[in-house]
C-alpha cells in the first residue's frame, strides 16, 4: 500500500494554483533554502502519514476542489505515491499542480529523484525552482514568488488560467478552530486558536 508522508491539508483553497483546490504539503526537503517559508517542512521523520486512498478519498470529498496542488517540502521526494494521487484525482475530472524546487530539468535528468518522471507525466501545471531570497517577488498578480521560478503548463486548458497569486494570504477556520494560514506573507500555519504554526506554498 503507497503511503504519503504529509505535513498538512485543506481543500478549497484559491492562492496555490487556478480555482479552488485541495493542496497536500508533504513533508521532507533536503534544500533548506534562506527565507523558505516552511522549515518545519525540512526534517523526514514520520509527521501525518497517509495512504493514498485515504488522500484521494479526502480530495474526492469535497465537490468544491477542481484541482489539486501539491507543495512542501518537497513533493518530488514522494513521486511514486503522488503519481498515483495525481492519476486518480484526474481520472475524477480534476486536475493537477505541483510546486517543486527542482528545474523541469533536473526533474527530467539522471540524477531525478525516483519516479519523478511518472508524477510529471500526470502534471496539469509545474511551478519550478528553489526559492531564492534575493528574487523574491512581492506582487499581488505574480503566480511565482522568486523571479527564477517558472510556470511550466502541460495542458493548454489551463493556459489562460494562471490568475493566481503567491503574494496573498489566506485563512481557513476548522470546525474544531483550529486554523491554517497560507500564502506568501501567511505562509502556512497549522495551530490551535491560539497560535500557529509556519508552513507554506
Amino acid at each position: 500500500m503507497a503511503i504519503l508522508n504529509l505535513m498538512g491539508y485543506v481543500n478549497r483553497s484559491e492562492v496555490n494554483g487556478p480555482g479552488k483546490r485541495a493542496v497536500v504539503w508533504v513533508q521532507g526537503c533536503l534544500r533548506e533554502c534562506p527565507g523558505c517559508f516552511n522549515p518545519a517542512s525540512w526534517p523526514f521523520e514520520p509527521n501525518q502519514i497517509m495512504s493514498v486512498d485515504e488522500v484521494v478519498e479526502q480530495i474526492l470529498a469535497d465537490p468544491a476542489n477542481e484541482g489539486v496542488t501539491f507543495s512542501g517540502g518537497e513533493p518530488f521526494w514522494q513521486a511514486p505515491a503522488l503519481a498515483i494521487v495525481a492519476y486518480r484525482v484526474k481520472a475524477a475530472g480534476l486536475n493537477t499542480m505541483s510546486f517543486s524546487g527542482f528545474t523541469l530539468g533536473e526533474l527530467q535528468g539522471p540524477n531525478a529523484p525516483p519516479g519523478a518522471q511518472k508524477l510529471l507525466d500526470q502534471l496539469d501545471i509545474l511551478v519550478d525552482g528553489p526559492f531564492v531570497e534575493s528574487l523574491a517577488i512581492h506582487d499581488p498578480t505574480s503566480p511565482v514568488s522568486s523571479r527564477n521560478q517558472r510556470v511550466r503548463v502541460f495542458n493548454p486548458a489551463l493556459q489562460d488560467r494562471i490568475n493566481w497569486a503567491s503574494d496573498q494570504v489566506e485563512v481557513h477556520i476548522f470546525k474544531d478552530g483550529s486554523r491554517l494560514v497560507t500564502g506568501y506573507h501567511g505562509q502556512l500555519g497549522l495551530g490551535d486558536r491560539d497560535g500557529s504554526q509556519p508552513i507554506d506554498n
